[in-house]
């Protein structure tokens, strides 16, 4: 869609004028500099004129004024847009970093770094949400610009070494009053589960990500501003939030809004989110995008999790957990009341798979497998990581949901993306805008379908008869199917299975109910050449309808 047309950190304390003057040079060139560079700090830089004292007369000195207190200047979305605008066509310039020992943290330095809670903002005013920052260091050597808007009008948001608590000897390494040039990010708190404590509720931290929790969820895959190149010859571009504004809540209030600018080689954005915190966590977020270079693809609304591997894909893991993953399917909802269901790989090399849609009513990745025995991981808790489904607002128009799957040994990697790619070439100077909710929760809203039976769980194994000994060329595929209209038939209900193959070929699928339960097992074997991808669906069909949602899956035959 089309809408119309850092600072480097030093370690020394320098003089007040020198520290002054290096502020204010440092955020000439920021899109920020309006909200902290207000006249009457200029006005300090300059000397007073001398003037010559008749003798004639003694002269009375005035009584020294009352220093003015700083106004800062009015904030709005528009604004912040109209200033990225701008910064789109001129040439980028890579962030600066931090020097010294804040550069010099390592993880198990900074690990031993914690924001004091008894010094979050807004603490003692009422609001259902307090802020924490995050501290520069390790991985996080860009300062991001944290703001307050209060009564309209945007003021920096200052934090030092006061505001941390430094474990071991990590405060021998970083001095009593450091200068901090900024911060790496914030999170915000809020009473989630219980009224008497405040929980954690969302992060940015690196880049453009960020994530947040559902009631009952525990920290799991994350979201991001921008996906630009990824997994596209050339490299991957990641842009970066820069500065944030955030508006002071009104005392119980249960929504509160964030405004970041994004910024990359290729990309300018400005950002809005409104974040209400629940059952489900509802983002409201608007970007708007501007092209400083022609770019290859760009990702609306990306997701990032992590598969190592599940029922669906063993991969030969030895260890004693069931599976391990923060998310098993992405998910497309059409408006044409189709629900499509990929099982989600660790592939044996880079993967991508794409869906096309016109105008999707809902995408995301999501989590389906919620009982403990599905995981028995005591510390991770997998069946708590929420889902997250995007719901664009508008006509998103033609595109594709596209998936990259990379190939990993460790859970600590996040290998799964998923993002929305628009139909139409990404021209120098163009300017789109996109405006979506996104939900994230233990079952938020499209993460199965309304009317159909949903899929309950995917198992692959070798094809052919089990429990004799044998050499397969085929793969067994079995997929169960619980809910809807199907779950009330009779084990004698005739039902046809819909199964295809790109690159493959299906040589047997067979449905049946499972005796005593209300679920229906569809059990596919199919065959492909060495080296092949073969692309499977299927579903079920009868008495004139599609039954069940729609499966999905990849399989890369080594």
């Amino acid at each position: 869609m089309t809408i119309p047309a850092g600072s480097a950190a030093t370690l020394e304390t320098p003089p007040d004028n020198l520290r002054r003057r290096r502020f204010l040079s440092a955020m000439a060139g920021s899109v920020a500099l309006s909200a902290v560079m207000p006249s009457w700090l200029m006005a300090q830089e300059a000397e007073a004129p001398a003037t010559e004292t008749p003798t004639e007369a003694p002269v009375v000195e005035p009584a020294p004024a009352e220093p003015a207190a700083p106004e800062f200047p009015p904030f709005s979305f528009d604004a912040l847009s109209e200033e990225m605008r701008k910064a789109a066509g001129e040439n980028w310039q890579e962030a600066e970093k931090i020097e010294g020992a804040l550069a010099g943290l390592d993880y198990d330095a900074y690990q031993r770094i914690r924001f004091r809670p008894d010094h979050a903002r807004w603490q003692d005013e009422g609001q259902e949400f307090r802020l924490h920052a995050f501290h520069l260091g390790w991985l996080f050597k860009e300062p991001v610009h944290i703001f307050e808007i209060k009564e309209g009008r945007a003021q920096p948001m200052d934090f030092t070494t006061h505001d941390f608590e430094y474990g071991g000897n990590v405060s021998e390494k970083i001095p009593e009053d450091t200068p901090m040039p900024g911060v790496a990010g914030f999170r915000l708190h809020n009473p989630l589960n219980r009224a008497d404590v405040f929980d954690e509720l969302i992060a940015f931290l690196g880049a453009s990500y960020f994530r947040a929790l559902g009631r009952g969820t525990v920290y799991g895959l994350s979201a991001r501003g921008l996906a630009v190149n990824t997994a596209m010859q050339g490299g991957e571009e990641f842009p970066r939030f820069t500065d944030f504004w955030i508006e002071r809540p009104m005392p119980g209030a249960n929504t509160i809004t964030v405004y970041a600018a994004l910024d990359s080689k290729s990309v300018t954005g400005a950002y809005r989110f409104v974040i209400t915190p629940g059952e489900d966590t509802e983002m409201e977020v608007t970007a708007r995008l501007f092209l400083r270079e022609k770019t290859d693809q760009i990702g609306i609304a990306p997701l990032t999790s992590m598969y190592l591997f599940g029922g669906a894909d063993p991969r030969g893991f030895d260890d004693f957990r069931a599976s391990v993953h923060d998310s098993e399917y992405l998910v497309l909802n059409t408006r044409g009341g189709e629900t499509f269901l990929r099982a989600l790989n660790n592939p044996p090399r880079l993967a991508s798979s794409y869906l096309g849609a016109e105008n999707p009513l809902s995408f995301g990745l999501i989590q389906r497998s919620r009982d403990f025995d599905d995981y028995l991981d005591a510390q991770a808790h997998y069946e708590r990581r929420p889902s997250l489904m995007v719901e664009p607002i508008g006509d998103w128009g033609k595109g594709t949901v596209r998936l990259v799957e990379i190939p990993s040994k460790l859970e600590g990697n996040d290998n799964i993306v998923a993002f929305w790619v628009p139909e139409g070439k990404m021209e120098k100077g163009a300017a789109l805008e996109y405006a979506y909710r996104l939900h994230w929760g233990m079952s938020p809203i499209g993460d199965r379908s309304v009317d159909r039976a949903r899929i309950l769980r995917t198992r692959v194994g070798e094809g052919g008869v089990a429990g004799v000994e044998q050499k397969s060329d085929t793969r067994k595929f079995v997929i169960d199917f619980e809910g809807g209209i199907l779950s009330s038939l009779p084990a004698d209900a005739v039902l046809v299975p819909q199964v295809s193959s790109g690159r493959g070929e299906i040589t047997q699928a067979i449905v049946s109910k499972v005796s005593g339960t209300d679920i229906w097992r569809l059990v596919i074997e199919a065959k492909t050449e060495p080296g092949n991808v073969a692309e499977l669906k299927a579903a079920l069909t009868g008495y004139g309808q599609t039954l069940t949602e729609t499966w999905l899956y990849q399989w890369m035959r080594d």
